[in-house]
């Protein structure tokens, strides 16, 4: 990898010997190495069995998660917030291990819609709740520092399984709670 980053770096018309680039190389590689560490992880190993059941029926939300991600189609960050919910059927997920799911599927190349689903879909999987929502809220810097050059603007996607989707009341009172702004 470090031998592609001097021959990009040649590329780009600058001299990889020169004393700020020296180790750019070695630097840009061990970054690129932890922002897609998402495709080592095995998400059964992030759960760590941290699923209990419970006799709790209510909604349980995880909201304001920082996520951190690189858009597939120009290796640009995006970022933002993700609020997850879901509710119980007979287990719950360990609150912790919720954002280290987030960061799974984060760490990878991506697009933000996909990343939305991939987390419904594996709490879906892993714990069979009545259902499952993720919000997600993210700045794009392919679309704030090339392109459109929009720097306030963002995207916002969803993905609603299960009584999420089959009840509004169920939808508008998870959209409803993580609008709420903690003081």
């Amino acid at each position: 990898m470090e031998d592609l980053i001097t021959k990009l770096l040649l590329e780009f018309g600058e001299d990889p010997s020169r004393e700020g680039l020296v180790n750019t190389p070695r630097r840009v590689a061990t970054s690129w190495k932890f922002l897609t560490s998402g495709y080592g992880v095995d998400v059964d190993g992030v759960l760590n069995n941290a699923l209990f059941d419970v006799d709790y029926s209510e909604m349980v939300i995880v909201k304001d998660i920082d996520f951190f991600s690189l858009c597939e189609h120009h290796l640009l960050p995006f970022f933002g917030k993700c609020h997850v919910a879901y509710i119980p059927r007979t287990k719950v997920i360990g609150l912790s291990k919720i954002p280290r799911l987030v960061d799974v599927f984060a760490r990878r190349l991506q697009v933000q819609e996909r990343l939305t689903n991939q987390i419904a879909a594996t709490i879906h999987d892993k714990i069979n709740p009545l259902g499952v929502a993720v919000v997600m809220e993210a700045t794009h810097l392919c679309m704030a520092m090339r392109g459109v050059e929009k720097q306030r603007s963002f995207a916002v996607t969803s993905a609603m399984l299960g009584a999420f989707r089959d009840r509004d009341r169920t939808r508008m009172e998870f959209l409803e709670l993580i609008r709420r702004r903690h003081d």
